[in-house]
């Protein structure tokens, strides 16, 4: 395989981690067939949660969004675990983006614009996919943003 999409990340200036292990009762990524279903990640470094907290109290959208892109790292993370190689990403077919906020807060898809254009700008059009953007109460390990992804992979 050629590693274009690792090469792509290093010209970012952007290490993937290992990825994270499960913090409760499910495993971090399903693959069936030519889908790969990876749970739900969060803005962490090193084990250790980045950005917490609440958009529209403790948080701000442009320090939300690089909570996102944080987190869309996460997931690559997970995809390259699964994977072996983020060259068999066909497709991010879509993300599902969890946002922690205040009731009147009502900026959710913009904080999940942080992940969809990293992913878009390190997969090309294989990155741009379809997505929600949900506002919620609170979020596991106090995360501001949690997102999950379905992607399209070959064999």
């Amino acid at each position: 395989m050629s590693d274009a999409i690792e090469a792509r990340l290093k010209e970012l200036g952007v290490t993937l981690p290992t990825a994270a292990a499960p913090a409760a009762n499910y495993v971090p990524y399903v693959l069936t067939g030519n889908l790969l279903f990876i749970s739900g990640q969060g803005p962490m470094v090193d084990g250790k949660v980045v950005v917490g907290g609440h958009l529209g109290r403790d948080v701000d959208v442009p320090t939300g969004q690089k909570a996102a892109e944080l987190t869309a790292i996460n997931l690559l993370a997970q995809a390259k675990a699964a994977l072996g190689s983020l060259d068999r990403i066909q497709r991010i077919v879509k993300l599902t983006g969890f946002v922690a906020s205040t009731p009147d807060f009502t900026e959710q898809h913009l904080v999940i614009n942080g992940a969809s254009d990293f992913l878009a700008k390190v997969l090309g059009d294989a990155g741009k996919h379809s997505r929600a953007a949900v506002g919620t109460a609170a979020l596991p390990l106090g995360f501001a943003v949690e997102i999950e992804a379905i992607m399209e992979v070959s064999e």
